[in-house]
């Protein structure tokens, strides 16, 4: 805990032991009187002080006004204790709505000096949006360059930035806000809600009978790297990305589990999630690799030119990339096609000619020794 402080209370009996008295009911009575008093008083440090329960209603909405500078006083103390705000999400079930509400985010739309809470996210959302759009990464600017806020952008659907380790163990806890589900862009099942659904399916069904033959292909191709191969609806400018379950681990948790103290790397392997490898159906790579597989499907080109696919795909979507020596060596191969090389065999080591030696350096050696020897016999 991050508040320590003496409680006076006439109720607790005195002629028990210790032991006795931590078990005592009035302890549990006490406990929970202090946890509301501590949120009350954070509540009134975020939004102003209130006094009233109508005062801190004109507060609250006060607060939804303006997000929150990086020198306010509240963003001076959830600098410092965000982190136990949140593992209160995590341990303290009864109190997780009113938790939810001191919680602070940068997004898509505050800019770097800013803070967001759920309420003032909540207050400004198009009305057609049903969830709370969040992205994890190991950073913000990680975030910012992320693939997956490409769609997003492009309907002004804000997006939340959670950029610490704690953060999406504790949204994962938290689950929804205010009625709205919290949705992670990085994984499979994300709907922005604004779409006519009849035109997206009679639209998808038309590019999975045109995409057919490459998806097939590469299903078959990344068998046991990837789980399935689907046309993506959350891209707009890259040809692909690798998304997760709904209920598996997103690439920064993953990152997140490799890197703790005790973690067993035989046991990671069974806890990794099925990825699914998702195409752009617009993008002229995909458009161009649809028509190779239609052509030249057993190329050792075509089948360079898909496993490229799929590297990019985990690099930018924030998974570790293991399988290095392949991946050298189909670089390997397609700058060789690109620089019109016929063979990657090494070209014979160069000649060189052996030196001969100077005739007239040795006889200036032999006279200049002389010499020396000379001015030694004269001292």
């Amino acid at each position: 805990t991050f508040i320590r402080g003496v409680v006076d209370s006439d109720a607790l009996p005195l002629n028990v032991s210790r032991e006795t008295l931590q078990q005592h009911k009035i302890l549990k009575v006490m406990s929970k009187k202090i946890a509301r008093k501590v949120l009350e008083m954070l509540r009134k440090l975020a939004t102003g002080k209130a006094d009233t329960e109508e005062d801190a209603a004109e507060d609250d909405e006060a607060a939804k006004v303006a997000d929150f500078d990086a020198d306010h006083p509240y963003m001076k103390f959830f600098k410092q204790f965000g982190k136990s705000i949140k593992m209160g999400i995590i341990e303290d079930t009864p109190n997780r709505s009113k938790l939810a509400k001191l919680l602070r985010y940068q997004s898509s739309k505050t800019g770097d000096d800013k803070y967001t809470s759920l309420d003032n996210y909540v207050a400004r959302k198009p009305e057609w949006q049903k969830d709370i759009y969040y992205i994890a990464a190991e950073s913000l600017d990680a975030a910012k360059r992320s693939p997956f806020l490409e769609m997003a952008t492009r309907k002004g659907v804000e997006v939340l930035f959670l950029v610490e380790p704690v953060d999406e163990y504790a949204v994962g806890n938290l689950g929804d806000f205010d009625g709205m589900k919290l949705q992670s862009l990085t994984k499979e099942g994300l709907k922005f809600g604004d779409e006519d659904e009849d035109l997206v399916k009679k639209r998808l069904k038309a590019y999975r009978e045109a995409f057919k033959p490459l998806t097939t292909y590469l299903k078959e191709l990344f068998a046991g790297k990837v789980g399935k191969v689907v046309l993506s609806q959350r891209v707009e400018t890259t040809p692909s990305v690798i998304v997760t379950g709904q209920y598996g681990h997103t690439a920064n948790m993953e990152r997140i589990m490799r890197a703790q103290t005790f973690a067993n790397p035989e046991a990671f392997k069974s806890m990794t999630a099925s990825k699914t490898l998702e195409i752009n159906p617009r993008h002229p790579v995909v458009v161009a690799l649809n028509k190779l597989v239609k052509s030249d499907p057993d190329s050792q080109s075509t089948k360079d030119m898909a496993f490229i696919l799929l590297d990019t795909a985990l690099l930018q979507s924030g998974f570790q990339f293991e399988e290095t020596e392949e991946f050298a060596g189909r670089m390997f191969r397609t700058l060789a096609s690109n620089l019109k090389l016929e063979s990657l065999d090494l070209e014979p080591e160069l000649a060189v000619a052996p030196e001969e030696e100077d005739e007239e350096g040795e006889d200036s050696t032999a006279k200049a020794t002389g010499g020396d020897e000379d001015s030694h016999d004269e001292f």
